[in-house]
């Protein structure tokens, strides 16, 4: 257990590496760096501590981009940027990549050549399965991400017009 956790610790640090690595790639101003490095490896710590714990990925992923829209939200606040310049970088780590690539090769499988029926239904299976997944954890990593900058958003306007009352 205590290497698994070691593991995953590492792993985490190579996703805020990875979401450094995005934040430099669009650019996004240097005072920023340091928390998207600690967001991302935060929002992917989330997605594989819940993931080891028995939790799926989808739910997994969704607890991730969540934690990294609500730490965004407090960060934009402090570092006077906005929100998706934090969260952006943080969350495509988490894009499901493996499970998108072996559904295009299950359908260029099943597009190219003739089955058995017990072939071509087990391939069928496991396409779809794959598609789902990588279109159900990118709705979790746009909602996980959207909802507490909408929510935030709302409080906000809510105080900007009471102080102008």
């Amino acid at each position: 257990m205590q290497i698994e956790i070691f593991t995953i610790l590492e792993k985490g640090i190579w996703f805020g590496f990875a979401a450094l690595g995005f934040g430099v790639l669009f650019n996004v101003p240097q005072r920023t760096l340091l928390i998207i490095w600690l967001m991302g490896a935060a929002g992917g710590l989330t997605k594989l501590l819940l993931m080891a714990l028995g939790t799926d990925i989808v739910i997994s992923t969704f607890m991730g981009a969540t934690l990294v829209g609500v730490l965004s939200v407090s960060a934009a606040h402090n570092k006077h940027a906005p929100p998706l310049v934090f969260s952006i970088p943080s969350v495509i780590p988490m894009v499901p990549g493996a499970f998108a690539y072996r559904m295009m090769l299950g359908l260029i499988k099943l597009s190219g050549a003739t089955f058995t029926s017990e072939f071509y239904s087990q391939t069928l299976s496991e396409t779809v399965s794959n598609g789902l997944k990588t279109l159900f954890i990118l709705m979790a990593l746009a909602v996980g991400v959207a909802v507490p900058m909408l929510v935030s958003r709302k409080e906000t306007i809510k105080k900007i017009r009471q102080k102008q009352e």
